[in-house]
Order: C-alpha cells, then sequence, then structure tokens
C-alpha cells in the first residue's frame, strides 16, 4: 500500500481525531501506514480492535501498523505485545506530527513501541483544525475532551484524561472553514460535552457556545450536539431548543439505566424523574424533538424489577433511537469488583431491551408519516430529517438538503416523496 490508511473505531470524537491523524502523519510523509484508532468502551470494543489489526497486517505484510486511541491508553502493554504492532501512541501523542516522525523502526522490544504518557497530566486541548470528514456529510467539530466524573463502570476517564474544553474561538474558526468546505450540519462532539467551559476563563457553557456558533457562523444550516448529560442543560441551551430552528430537534441522552437504585450505584448524577422531566420539558417546548440515549442491560446487582424500570424507563421517555449495551467489567473499574450477573442473563435482558427500543423506534417511524421534513442526504443512500429519523433517499444527491413528505417506512427506514422535481437544485443550493 502506499500513503496513510486510518482506521477508526467509536466515538464521533475519535472519528474527527483520525482527521487530525491522517494529517499530522501526511504532513511528516508518514507513508505505507494503517493507523488504528481505538475505543475502549467495552471489552467487545477492545476484541474488535485486536481483530482489525491482524486482518491489517494480513493485507498490508510490509505496511508500519500504530495502534492509538482510548485502548492504546488503557491498554498499551497489551497492544505492544501483539507482533502485528509497530508503535502504540497514546490519545494526546496522537495528534502531534512528531509523535508519526519519531516513530520506531521495525522489530523493536514491546517496551520501544510504546509512546503512552500520563493522560491525567494533560490540562489542555488544543484546537484542531480540519478541511473535512471523510465519508462523513455532517462535519464534527471537537469542543471539549476528557471528563472529571468517575461512573462506577467507566474506564474512558482513564483514556482520556480530566476534563479540557477547546476555546470558543477555535471552534467557531474550526466551524467557519468546514461550512466553507461545503457542511451544512455541524455536529458538536466531546467525551462529556455538556460539562463544556467550565476550565475556561468566564465558565461559559455548550449552549451559549452553540448560540455564540449561529451568531457568528450564519452559514450553519443545521446544528447537533452529539450527545448530552440533560442534568446539565443549561438556560441557553434551553433557548435554543425553543426559539433557534437551525438547532436540530434531537437530543442523544447518557441515561445508562432507569432504576436509582443502580444509578446511584453507577454513580450517575441524575434520577429517573430528571430524565422524565426534561424529556417532558422538551417535548412541550419543542414538539417535533425525538431522542436518543445509551442504556446498559445487566450491570452488577441488577434485579429483574430494577431491569422492569430501565424499559419503563425508555418507554416514559419515548426514546426512538436506544443504543443498548450489555454490560461488560472493565478491569480497574469499581463495578468490575462487584457482584457480577451470569453473562447469558446479561445477553438476555440487552436482548429483551433492544426489542423494546425496536418497538418505540416503530411507533416513531409511524408518527412521522404525513410530515413535511428536510432532509440531508448521506452516501449510502440514506437522508436524516432533522430529528435524526433515518430515510431511504435512494436517487438524491449526497449532500443535499432536500425537502420531503414522508409517505411510510419499512420497519427500519422512512420512505419519502421529494417536494422538488427531479434534478431541480436543492435548499442548499
Amino acid at each position: 500500500m502506499s500513503g496513510v490508511e486510518v482506521i477508526t473505531f467509536g466515538c464521533r470524537l475519535n472519528t474527527y481525531e483520525s482527521e487530525v491523524m491522517r494529517a499530522e502523519a501526511e504532513k511528516v510523509g508518514l507513508n505505507n501506514a494503517v493507523l488504528v484508532n481505538t475505543c475502549a468502551v467495552t471489552g467487545e470494543a477492545v476484541r474488535q480492535a485486536r481483530q482489525a489489526i491482524r486482518r491489517a497486517r494480513r493485507d498490508n505484510p510490509h505496511a508500519r501498523i500504530i495502534v492509538t486511541g482510548c485502548a492504546a491508553q488503557t491498554e498499551s502493554a497489551t497492544f505492544a505485545g501483539m507482533p502485528e504492532v509497530d508503535a502504540v501512541l497514546g490519545n494526546e501523542e496522537k495528534l502531534k506530527s512528531a509523535s508519526y516522525r519519531a516513530l520506531p523502526d521495525f522489530g523493536v522490544s514491546a517496551e520501544e513501541k510504546l509512546r503512552v504518557n500520563d493522560i491525567m497530566s494533560v490540562r489542555e486541548t488544543a484546537p484542531q483544525m480540519v478541511k473535512l470528514i471523510d465519508g462523513h456529510v455532517r462535519a464534527f467539530v471537537q469542543v471539549q475532551n476528557g471528563c472529571d466524573h468517575r461512573c462506577t463502570f467507566c474506564i474512558i476517564p482513564y483514556g482520556r484524561g480530566n476534563s479540557r474544553s477547546v476555546p470558543m474561538g477555535a471552534v467557531v474558526d474550526q466551524a467557519r472553514k468546514l461550512v466553507e468546505g461545503g457542511y451544512c450540519e455541524i455536529v458538536l462532539t466531546g467525551v462529556d460535552a455538556t460539562s463544556y467551559g467550565a476550565d475556561l476563563p468566564g465558565k461559559p457553557s455548550l449552549g451559549l457556545l452553540a448560540k455564540t456558533l449561529l451568531k457568528q457562523v450564519p452559514e450553519i444550516r443545521r446544528l447537533r450536539l452529539s450527545s448530552i448529560d440533560s442534568i446539565e442543560a443549561d438556560d441557553h441551551l434551553w433557548d435554543l431548543i425553543a426559539d433557534e430552528p437551525r438547532f436540530m430537534p434531537h437530543l442523544h441522552l447518557s441515561l445508562q439505566h432507569g432504576d436509582d437504585l443502580i444509578l446511584k450505584r453507577m454513580k450517575r448524577r441524575h434520577s429517573s424523574a430528571d430524565a422524565r422531566d426534561f424529556c417532558a420539558r422538551v417535548r412541550t417546548t419543542r414538539p417535533d424533538a425525538s431522542f436518543g440515549a445509551d442504556m446498559i442491560a445487566g450491570f452488577p446487582t441488577e434485579t429483574e424489577e430494577m431491569f422492569a424500570n430501565a424499559a419503563r424507563l425508555a418507554e416514559d421517555c419515548g426514546i426512538a433511537h436506544l443504543h443498548v449495551f450489555p454490560y461488560s467489567p472493565r478491569p480497574g473499574t469499581p463495578a468490575a469488583r462487584m457482584p457480577q450477573l451470569d453473562r447469558a442473563l446479561v445477553k438476555d435482558r440487552a436482548a429483551r431491551l433492544r426489542e423494546t427500543g425496536k418497538r418505540l423506534h416503530e411507533a416513531h417511524l409511524v408518527s412521522m408519516i404525513g410530515r413535511q421534513e428536510t432532509i440531508l442526504v448521506e452516501n449510502n443512500g440514506l437522508a436524516h430529517t432533522e430529528n435524526f429519523t433515518l430515510v431511504d433517499a435512494a436517487g438524491l444527491k449526497p449532500r443535499d438538503l432536500v425537502p420531503v413528505t414522508i409517505t411510510g417506512h419499512n420497519g427500519k427506514h422512512l420512505t419519502m416523496r421529494p417536494l422538488i422535481a427531479a434534478g431541480a437544485a436543492s435548499l442548499r443550493n
């Protein structure tokens, strides 16, 4: 092979950082290399990364394979010990061109492969500029990194470090550059995005950042948040939900569970009542809003009644896009030392919670039929409505904003009829 290939796992922040990695590696002339940007959120994510590394070596026997990301940060020795791996970079090192210039030679020891520093010592997140997000019609902009919270199930703070924010001016500059490059939808992303600004002068909030961004870059047609912790929603964010049509009516919530005792054992900061109240207020303020959420099934000590409370919360909140994770013990976290459930039971509960999510999603699809929507066309023949519902958009041009009438659904996606003639200019033009 020639050039630099990047394999990305995990979150939108990783997707954004992969573009930074590619640019920094190419800047110093790295060639014939595969960069694997890993995720550590579950044991399965780590397994998939190891599998991808072995496949990359089979497909590219003479390339350099460089592993980085959260799993590389938290399990650096594991990846350094793989014979397929030539170097391991930490989450801070992967964003610096010097790291790619100073790579070790082939055949070095596991210790010499390592370029991983103490992530907890990092106090700032340097602004990163990218011109495009490869393969995506929506552009991600990093506003924050790291997390100050210590949920008992989560290893990510040890892969990302403590919370640190990108200065507001740098976020505006990056968004402006991406819009000038043709993107009409911007997604603000971070590890704990709603903690944005606590470490900056004046302590600006995520809501204020979003307001400022829309004011200073009026060319942004659609603005989204990648995810939020609802307990941290501020007055500026509520203003956007109520009054700003360019702020998209979809919020992805970090719920994790719906039973109050399990939420306490997870060390979450919200209660089930907080989640219900937040969703009810959003729907009252913005009736066309939809919700996504992450939920964990089979957390240690979870009883059948507690599990039922989680499913009930998903129903009460009307979660249209439910992401279910079977609990996966992560070494070094408090939850890994709690009494564990049988793995078969964990998988069974995850499957049942996914069935709840499937039913809620189908109900949401039905509720959309007959509505007029503006969809952003993706590269894969699908599109997203403003409330982030997938639409079959075969035949439409990627990156275009197209007004449509929703005509039905196929169980997974909406179907539509364009409100403009084929070949006519889209709203984007």
